[in-house]
């Protein structure tokens, strides 16, 4: 269960990474301020994380694989309450 749980995580962050740069796009696009390149580089940073952590929880199914998926939960709580809830 935990392993599906931050496999649904870790494909959220890659979405609100991938989400985040369109924005970007969009706004430099219409000249209006979007994101920026620090936030646009923690979210990719965290995506590419995440999707690695989550490619070490599939393929191992010992204390590696729980501690991986669990890593991938703290950078889905990490990216949600630094970059979106402060």
């Amino acid at each position: 269960m935990l392993r599906g749980l931050s496999g649904v995580l870790a494909g959220g962050i890659v979405v609100l990474a991938v989400g985040l740069g369109v924005v970007e796009w969009f706004a430099g696009r219409n000249g209006v301020p979007g994101p920026g390149a620090a936030d646009l580089t923690a979210h990719f940073a965290a995506a590419v994380a995440a999707v690695a952590g989550q490619v070490v929880a599939d393929r191992r199914g010992d204390r590696t694989g729980t501690l991986a998926a669990l890593g991938v939960v703290g950078i889905a709580a990490l990216v949600l309450g630094l970059g979106w809830f402060l």
